[in-house]
């Protein structure tokens, strides 16, 4: 939490006020200052933008005539809540386009089958897993029940790579066309291939405008500073996994 914008900024409020009651003056005032900017700046629409923009550059939007066949479109979970106690029917969250875009790659004929990874909240007793809440949804989309596969343990990219890989052995697949938000595809690709799968990245989920201008690209918004975290915590993940 501390490497986040919000996070580092409080760090330095605290450490601020520490020195405050040591009656120090100068040291304060500066880490004061540096974490108010420190957070007005990436809470704002331009350096979220550029952070996120230059994740999402490695694997920029192609059409589906674009990607190629392969033996199976693989789905990673993150975008979806299935249905629980608290609501009737699975919640689309923010990257529900992983799913859509899946189900255009499958109408147009890039594979036969599809797998939606994604496992089931650990402390919620009786938890449906994402990849069932996905499935649900597929069908829906018009993707046969016969079509579709199911991965429903792992808790993160790094499980969602080695526990597919095992269903992908056991049904002799070796290429697959991966399906994610544009900003986790280069991590996600990193795990897959270490798994030893030959990956067709299909990204979706650009959150990023092509062009934007204004004066109020530099007015903070909770929005941009949401963005600018997840682009750090990718950051930081993909760079802790290169180091290892």
């Amino acid at each position: 939490a501390c490497i986040s914008p919000l996070g580092t900024s409080l760090l330095l409020g605290l450490v601020a006020l520490a020195l405050g009651a040591l009656k120090w003056r100068r040291i304060p005032l500066g880490a004061g200052l540096i974490a108010v900017a420190w957070l007005w700046a990436w809470s704002t629409p331009a350096t979220s933008d550029w952070a996120r923009g230059r994740i999402e550059a490695e694997y920029p939007a192609l059409t589906v005539d674009q990607l190629p066949r392969a033996q199976l479109i693989v789905v990673l979970g993150g975008a979806m809540k299935p249905a629980g106690e608290d609501r009737r029917y699975p919640d689309l969250g923010a990257a529900a386009d992983r799913m859509w875009h899946a189900a255009r790659l499958f109408h147009a004929g890039k594979a036969r089958r599809v797998l939606l990874s994604g496992g089931a909240d650990g402390s919620v007793s009786g938890a449906v897993s994402e990849a069932r809440a996905m499935g649900e949804f597929m069908r829906a989309l018009g993707v046969p029940a016969d079509a579709l596969l199911l991965e429903e343990q792992s808790r993160n990219t790094r499980e969602n790579a080695m526990l597919t890989a095992a269903l992908l052995n056991a049904q002799g697949v070796t290429d697959i066309l991966l399906v994610t938000s544009a900003q986790h595809m280069a991590r996600a690709v990193m795990h897959f291939e270490a798994a030893g799968v030959k990956v067709h990245p299909a990204a979706t989920d650009h959150e990023v405008p092509s062009s934007t201008a204004g004066l109020m690209r530099f007015v903070p918004s909770s929005a941009a500073l949401d963005g600018s975290a997840q682009a750090i915590k990718e950051w930081v993940a993909q760079r802790r996994w290169r180091t290892t």
